[in-house]
């Protein structure tokens, strides 16, 4: 029997995410901070010699960790409102699917990353960037909604999707720190603030326009 193999850009792909895997696990075990190189090449099954050819550094880790995150939300704000069925139901569910207790962990590495941005200017550009082009997609999304009727013409797409965002930052420490939380009832609570955004039930502040005047 043949057996084809695999490419080398699948084999480095996979390892690439191997490795990131394994960071993500560090980081969230351990902070940013007490996890070295060698604790993530321990993680991911090699050499630290061999972690340093697919990333130099932990913020090289970081960044690789905000690129899968930020093509993974791209694709799945893309998909919202494509298929049959209510855009926000739609929106409602992939929202609940980030907050789960399967994605605990995940909470916990936005923090270490925010906190680390605080102190790292590298690491706050990535975060900028990220939280620029989550904003960015949120508000595509919401366009797309508008032309199938699902989001009020009246909305400001883009203000919308700020507030969801911080909306979200929210959600995502609750779910890091907080025993008590309750994804059913606080994805919940947020999401009916959210549809009154979109329905533009929800006046919100035109920014005050600059003087001409010098």
């Amino acid at each position: 029997m043949h057996h084809t193999r695999p490419r080398f850009g699948d084999e480095l792909a996979d390892r690439r995410a191997r490795i990131l895997d394994a960071a993500e696990r560090s980081f969230c075990r351990s902070g940013f901070h007490r996890t070295t190189m060698q604790d993530v090449a321990v993680e991911a099954g090699m050499s630290p010699g061999n972690l340093y050819r697919y990333f130099p550094s932990k913020d090289a880790l970081v960044a690789g960790l905000c690129e899968r995150d930020r093509l993974n939300l791209g694709r799945e704000f893309s998909e919202l409102g494509t298929t049959a069925g209510d855009f926000l139901a739609s929106f409602r569910a992939l929202g609940r699917k980030h907050f789960d207790e399967a994605n605990k962990a995940k909470a916990k590495l936005c923090l270490e990353i925010w906190a680390e941005a605080t102190r790292n200017p590298a690491i706050a550009a990535l975060q900028a960037e990220f939280d620029s082009t989550l904003v960015e997609q949120l508000a595509a999304a919401f366009e797309r909604a508008k032309e199938s009727g699902f989001v009020h013409p009246s909305v400001n797409a883009r203000a919308v999707a700020s507030i969801i965002s911080k909306l979200g930052d929210g959600l995502f420490v609750r779910r890091a720190v907080s025993a008590d939380f309750d994804p059913d009832r606080e994805v919940a609570e947020v999401f009916a603030v959210i549809a009154s955004l979109l329905q533009g039930a929800i006046a919100l502040p035109v920014p005050a326009c600059r003087s001409e005047r010098t």
